[in-house]
């Protein structure tokens, strides 16, 4: 009998299992260190936007001098801030939640509802990695550029393309954990 049939049969860990059990380890694992790297990119818009705010607002109240188009660059950086940060705040779980209907639900059937939810995030990220990439690519070759500064549009909007992927991973993540927990005996 295979490792795989005494496994289930038994109840005691197959080499299937420890297998799969261990490419789920270093699966999260890779998908916590991404998401917690990007994170960090975050971070780092986020002091550069605070930086050129305060930049701004002493050189706009002090010097009567403003930072040349402060706003849009602003405006970039924040988009750097929410499209890197979203994989992290995902893995914490620290995105809006309403579960009062779902928190009444048996064990199983709350599990089997995070995985459908999984299910339609990771489709939902895929289709908008996807159609950031082909919008970037439009803009590359329209050549779109900022107002003021001239900053191009495009790696802004690759940039979330690229953000979209470590989030589809959380949340693959997510629904194999929800799928487990859906078909425990």
């Amino acid at each position: 009998m295979p490792d795989a049939d005494k496994c289930e049969l038994t109840g005691a860990p197959g080499k299937y299992s420890v297998l799969m059990s261990s490419i789920l380890g270093l699966l999260e694992r890779f998908t916590t260190a991404f998401s917690y790297w990007f994170n960090w990119i975050a971070g780092v818009a986020l002091v550069a936007m605070l930086a050129l705010t305060v930049t701004d607002i002493i050189g706009i109240k002090v010097f009567n001098w403003p930072v040349p188009g402060a706003i849009e660059i602003v405006g970039f950086l924040g988009v750097l801030v929410i499209g890197f940060a979203i994989a992290y705040t995902q893995k914490l779980r620290g995105h809006i939640q309403v579960e009062f209907f779902v928190m009444h639900l048996p064990k199983r059937l709350r599990a089997g509802v995070n995985a459908f939810v999984s299910l339609l995030g990771i489709v939902l990220f895929a289709i908008l990695s996807w159609r950031s990439f082909d919008y970037a690519l439009s803009l590359q070759q329209a050549g779109e550029v900022s107002m003021t500064q001239n900053i191009p549009f495009y790696p802004f909007v690759h940039a979330i393309a690229f953000c979209c992927i470590p989030v589809c991973l959380v949340l693959v993540m997510e629904f194999i954990k929800s799928i487990t927990e859906t078909v425990k005996k």
